[in-house]
């Protein structure tokens, strides 16, 4: 696998509930974070002194996380209203070359920020809230 252009990784929103999909708009810069906790079951008897993890075992998760500029107030408004209303709806995380991740997710943080002589940012971060399915594309 080539190098991949980093605006192809995008993070998609409901924004009606109805399965269809739009790009959060005005991001800038993303990151995905797969996370899967261990369960240690090392004993005494454990071959040579060696750690066991519990195989299938622990707490998956994803957080995601951006930061851009306001460009589209249909999304702005929906990652808002996420927020404060403490909905979880259904994101789609495309990863170039790699896959798509899908499943519901909630606002964790929105953090806003600018300068006198500069544009209005804001940062985003998403917390994996059920089972996310994957696809690879």
């Amino acid at each position: 696998m080539g190098a991949q252009n980093g605006k192809d990784l995008l993070i998609k929103v409901d924004m009606t509930d109805n399965g269809s999909f739009t790009t959060l708009a005005g991001l800038r810069a993303t990151r995905v974070s797969f996370n899967a906790e261990t369960i240690d079951v090392t004993t005494l008897e454990s071959q040579g002194g060696w750690r066991e993890l519990l195989s299938g075992a622990g707490v998956r998760s994803v957080s995601i996380s951006g930061s851009g500029v306001f460009r589209d107030a249909d999304t702005d408004e929906r990652a808002r209203q996420l927020f404060f209303d403490g909905e979880a709806p259904n994101f789609q995380v495309v990863i170039p070359d790699f896959g798509i991740v899908e499943g519901p997710f909630q606002v964790t943080s929105i953090e806003y920020g600018g300068s006198h002589n500069g544009e209005a940012t804001y940062e985003l971060s998403l917390a994996s809230a059920g089972a996310l399915s994957f696809t690879v594309i």
